[in-house]
């Protein structure tokens, strides 16, 4: 056993280990907030769509929201409660889809809801539609994920609504933050009430989106059960929705590897079994440092290592750590955080085989394998 409390050799290697105990922890504040706040929260998909926990977060969240077709299929079929639906543009095929699992969808633009409003009248279910809007507030720091940056195509600015857009529509959504405390969310609240508070009169519900944080150690809960209270008392015929996806799955997972081979090149690199492009591309993306643990900066410990990934990207490099003790081949490493945002995002890029994907029980501490993947996973992807 280690500090974690598993046996880190009892797994495969490379693989995703998510702990069931800080899962259940994060679900837990989850409840406490949707309770003090009277929002309801969704899984979202796009951020953590592990299935097989599916049964433990359903007891805490009212449902899904997805990008597409088959995130609302696997939200209808393996969690249950509510499906909601986005996509910045619906083609009709994935239209007569959605329409047999949403509940609620949001269009990006008043063109697509009168595109498609006769085909949602005629629906084999009742669809409550909204509009995703944008505030033109940006609060974040990397463009890369700033829905509200100048020429954005998502959402739609109170100065493109004509008359009539709304029409029919029960509802706002706007999703505006990254992995953001509150305050953001407050001046978010300040711009979205300032250009579209006219319009909720007539609707049913107002969706928050994404970003929110709400699990982070630092993160304002009380701020944000006051922000929504407050918007409830001045729209109580509004139901507040948030639709988080990494604050359910941040800090309850670990991407367990091994070191292959140490090559010299200005110092010495590891070579691992896992990818940064291809298991956790947001270390390239966002770009961000993972943390490994019992390892420190560049320069800290005694020995020091560039850790690169198996892939043949010259760029597919993870960063500088350094460790008390000389990197041996066959050790094994345990990077953080890793189960939002990397299960969803990996690559068979290479050819190099997805991590397995395991849990940790929450009594026993015992690591079960949940799927492995090999030859068939790569090959099927093509043609």
């Amino acid at each position: 056993m280690t500090s974690l409390g598993f046996d880190i050799h009892s797994c495969p290697s490379p693989a995703y280990v998510v702990d069931d105990a800080l899962l259940r922890k994060n679900l837990e504040l989850l409840k406490q907030v949707q309770e003090a706040s009277g929002a309801r929260i969704l899984l979202a998909l796009k951020g953590f769509a592990m299935w097989d926990t599916f049964p433990m977060v359903s007891q805490y969240l009212v449902g899904t929201t997805s990008s597409g077709q088959d995130e609302a299929r696997l939200g209808a079929e393996t969690f249950g409660g509510e499906v909601h639906v986005y996509s910045p543009a619906f083609t009709e095929p994935e239209m007569e889809v959605v329409l047999h699992y949403a509940d609620h969808i949001s269009f990006n633009s008043p063109g697509q809801w009168r595109h498609f409003r006769e085909k949602i009248a005629t629906a084999p279910r009742p669809i409550s539609c909204g509009l995703r809007v944008n505030p033109e507030r940006s609060t974040g720091d990397v463009p890369l994920y700033d829905p509200c940056a100048p020429g954005s195509r998502l959402g739609t600015r109170v100065a493109n609504l004509a008359e009539g857009d709304m029409e029919g529509l029960e509802g706002l959504h706007f999703h505006t933050l990254c992995e953001q405390n509150s305050d953001a969310l407050e001046q978010t609240l300040e711009a979205f009430e300032a250009k579209f508070g006219g319009y909720l009169e007539g609707m049913r519900w107002v969706n928050f989106g994404g970003g929110h944080h709400i699990t982070r150690a630092d993160y304002d809960v009380e701020r944000l059960v006051r922000l929504i209270r407050d918007f409830r008392a001045r729209y109580p015929h509004l139901t507040v929705y948030l639709e988080p996806g990494e604050a359910i799955a941040l800090n309850t997972g670990y991407l367990i590897c091994t070191v292959l081979d140490i090559v010299e090149n200005d110092g010495p690199n590891a070579i691992l079994d896992t990818s940064a492009t291809a298991h956790m591309p947001d270390v390239l993306e966002m770009p961000y440092r993972p943390q490994i643990i019992g390892a420190g900066e560049s320069g800290e410990k005694a020995h020091t290592y560039r850790l690169g990934g198996s892939t043949c990207l010259a760029g597919d490099v993870i960063g500088r750590y350094s460790f008390d003790e000389p990197l041996l081949i066959g050790d094994r490493l345990v990077f953080t955080d890793m189960a939002h945002y990397t299960m969803v995002k990996n690559t068979t890029f290479n050819g190099v085989r997805l991590p397995s994907i395991c849990r940790v029980d929450e009594h026993s501490r015992e690591i079960r394998t949940v799927k492995t993947f090999g030859y068939v996973d790569y090959m099927q992807r093509l043609s």
